[in-house]
């Protein structure tokens, strides 16, 4: 429980943009600190690059470089909520997250502050002429080359805000994201699994329904975790087995049942609250258990992309390839069983499945009914299932693919207007069987004559 409430709290400060910059500014303060401590002791090296000029330059540098990186924070700041508007606008809000999980602009951000603050810290130190005169030559060179970082970091932040904003990138980093989950969570293990799977639900009490009892959810919002481990370790210590009825990604509130517990004699006021501890609830959904969340994301980019309103096939493309890309690295790995044992392989939880056949759905259902009307968007819908197809091996993902395969070939045949698209998206229909049944596909003979015809009627 320890260590998947603290990936929470690390997911948490990761997309805040307050943490990397307090922390870079209290590294700032304290190296100023530091500094000042040597320059007072007498103890900075006599280099001939230290600063030697008197107080009044001192003071005149130090609020130069603190003001311009007041002005450059709040600019930097401006510019990345604009930056965060258009995302919203043109992606989607749920790719929000992603902006605010960008490392950049919070080293951005933290620097220009990092710098202002040690600027006057070591400017409040500087004396002028007489008895205590202080000019702490190390501690203003420090800021000179700080104020010079600074000017690189911004030239870099000029590059970094115009490239993040770009459709390829967003896509990219989405694409990126669902290939980090693919390989965290496939396959993932919560106590031992085993593949027979007609043992196993032979081994579910034949009275499970009627002597089970619920555990209601006490939080309301998106499950984001679950703690397996600790899940396994209740289960065990109650001696009990678990049904559970939701998944990472499930909206919960108060009173729907989380889990069935059998049998329900075992069910205490201790254990609700136990079981409840062990879903992690949130104000979002994130990619930490949530194979979906990513999927949906690429997803939201296609269909927005696809609206009369923006019209931009090609960015839904983009998004369709790195959708084949990562189902057929999805296809290739093992989903694990949703019976669960304990060391001394006694079945203790039963989990709620993420399918194949659910992700292919969220992955190509709603682009295909976006885009019926545009053949290119159609033709390769058809080729990212084709490339999904080489590398399934299963009848029942072959059946999937097939299946949204036929359903594509029907809609273009409803959104098409012009035969000779139809019978592209035709050609790339037989190319998905021939991937399937592992086989080149037909050939499919043009009508001369037809196509001609259309011309005719269209003039």
């Amino acid at each position: 429980m320890k260590n998947t409430k603290l990936t929470k709290l690390w997911d948490s400060l990761q997309s805040s943009y307050w943490f990397l910059p307090t922390l870079i500014a209290g590294v700032a303060a304290v190296l100023a600190l530091i500094l000042l401590y040597v320059d007072w002791m007498g103890k900075s090296p006599g280099f001939w690059w230290l600063y030697t000029g008197g107080p009044d330059g001192a003071r005149s540098m130090l609020s130069t470089v603190a003001g311009a990186m007041a002005t450059v924070s709040g600019t930097a700041f401006s510019i990345t909520i604009v930056a965060l508007q258009l995302a919203s606008s043109n992606f989607g809000p749920r790719l929000l997250r992603n902006f605010m999980h960008d490392v950049g602009n919070q080293i951005v951000l933290g620097t220009f502050i990092g710098t202002f603050l040690y600027c006057l810290l070591v400017l409040r130190t500087i004396r002028g002429e007489g008895f205590d005169k202080f000019v702490p030559q190390l501690s203003v060179t420090v800021g000179m080359g700080l104020a010079i970082f600074s000017t690189l970091v911004l030239i870099y932040f000029i590059h970094h805000a115009s490239t993040i904003i770009q459709a390829s990138s967003v896509i990219s980093n989405v694409s990126d994201e669902l290939e980090r989950t693919i390989n965290q969570l496939f396959p993932q293990q919560i106590g031992h699994s085993s593949r027979d799977t007609q043992h196993q639900i032979g081994e579910i009490p034949t009275q499970f329904e009627q002597r089970s009892a619920p555990i209601k959810a006490t939080k309301k919002g998106y499950l984001q975790l679950i703690d397996d481990e600790n899940l396994m370790k209740i289960a065990r210590q109650a001696d009990v087995l678990l049904c559970l009825k939701v998944r990472p990604g499930s909206y919960l509130i108060p009173g729907i049942p989380l889990a069935l517990v059998y049998p329900q004699e075992h069910v205490s006021p201790k254990l609700t609250k136990q079981i409840n501890d062990v879903f992690i609830v949130g104000k979002e959904r994130t990619e930490k258990q949530d194979i979906a969340f990513p999927i949906e994301q690429l997803v939201e980019v296609a269909s927005r992309a696809l609206s009369p309103g923006i019209n931009d096939p090609f960015t839904a493309i983009r998004c369709i390839d790195r959708l084949g890309a990562g189902l057929s690295l999805l296809v290739q790995r093992d989903f694990p069983s949703p019976y669960r044992y304990d060391n001394h392989h006694t079945l203790r939880v039963i989990v709620e499945p993420v399918t194949f056949e659910f992700l292919v759905d969220r992955a190509f259902t709603q682009i295909r009914q976006y885009g019926q009307s545009d053949s290119v968007v159609m033709m390769q819908l058809l080729d990212a299932i084709a490339l999904v197809a080489a590398y399934a091996e299963t009848p029942k993902q072959q059946m999937v693919l097939q299946h949204h395969a036929e359903m594509i070939l029907r809609g273009s045949r409803q959104g098409l207007s012009e035969e000779y698209d139809r019978s592209e998206v035709e050609k790339h229909y037989q190319t998905v069987l021939g991937a399937l049944n592992n086989r080149p596909p037909a050939p499919i003979k043009w009508d001369e004559q037809a196509h001609q015809a259309s011309l005719q009627s269209e003039g």
